[in-house]
């Protein structure tokens, strides 16, 4: 069976910064910000959190389906998902526009500034999400405003459960939209800056969120995640990393298994710890769609 993975198609410029970012910000200062960094090592990437999840899901043996849209400079991208036998079908390309750009900054702390335009990606919305016998679920990540809110009434209409994973999107919507994202999915996911953001914006504590959904899990970087179920926490503990390379596309990667997972009708926790497996993996590799998974345990 299938998942739709509606979100960005994006192309990556990925900076390592050798300092601190903390060390060139001075906090009485930020009134007249005026910095700028060296980046001896840079690298352009496949990315975006659609073909980063489809990438995750993939390698894992599930049937992504990204719903996406990539500008007049998006047929390499094309190419290269056909190439991993990623179905292209839900991709619209947008004449006059660019693929979605990011780029990405990280430090010697693997904190990240990103720049983003989103270009193709404002034109998400147009395909339009569908019942059809071989898709099972969905997630609604990153994408244009009107691609996230519409998609998550076309999967509710159609009767697909699906994840919401508001991620840098989540600054878009207010309280309002926010509820009703949640009031429509099946499962909710947030790093603990997002959870902490969107309780403030509902007024809903996590404890609360996750008694109107099947389930939340709360990702807590390299202290593994939180999974909520009808309010009740669980802990899920995380998988040390060989090393720490790079952090960009590790929640992509851990949401790619968590798809994978709940595919395969898994509890919440276990998707969780798979999502950690994936995640500790990725982080060893740079790049959001360059690492393989050697070594995961079963």
């Amino acid at each position: 069976m299938a998942a739709v993975i509606c979100g960005s198609l994006a192309f990556d410029t990925i900076m390592s910064f050798e300092g601190r970012f903390a060390e060139q910000i001075l906090p009485d200062q930020l009134h007249i910000l005026n910095v700028s960094f060296l980046v001896p090592a840079l690298r352009r990437d496949f990315g975006g959190c659609a073909g980063n999840i489809a990438y995750s899901l993939k390698l894992l043996g599930g049937t992504p389906l990204p719903m996406g849209a990539v500008g007049t400079d998006g047929a390499e991208y094309l190419e290269r998902l056909k190439q991993l036998g990623i179905s292209t079908e839900f991709i619209r390309r947008v004449d006059g526009t660019y693929t979605a750009q990011a780029m990405i900054m990280t430090d010697r702390d693997n904190n990240q500034i990103t720049a983003f335009h989103p270009g193709a990606m404002m034109q998400a919305h147009l395909t339009r999400v569908a019942a059809r016998g071989d898709i099972k679920l969905g997630i609604i990540s990153p994408d244009g405003r009107d691609a996230m809110l519409q998609h998550a009434q076309q999967f509710k209409a159609a009767g697909i459960p699906f994840v919401f994973d508001p991620g840098q999107g989540l600054p878009m919507f207010d309280g309002k939209d926010l509820a009703g994202f949640i009031e429509q999915a099946t499962w909710v996911t947030v790093n603990d800056y997002e959870g902490k953001m969107l309780s403030e914006r509902t007024g809903w504590s996590s404890a609360e969120i996750s008694k109107k959904v099947q389930g939340l899990v709360v990702t807590l970087g390299g202290e593994g995640c939180e999974v909520w179920i009808n309010g009740d926490k669980t802990l899920v503990p995380p998988v040390k990393a060989r090393e720490v390379v790079d952090p960009t596309g590790c929640g992509d990667a851990w949401r790619g298994a968590l798809l994978f997972g709940l595919e395969q009708g898994w509890s919440l926790a276990r998707c969780a710890e798979l999502g950690n497996q994936v995640g500790s993996i990725k982080i060893a590799n740079r790049g959001p769609q360059n690492y393989t998974l050697e070594g995961l345990s079963p």
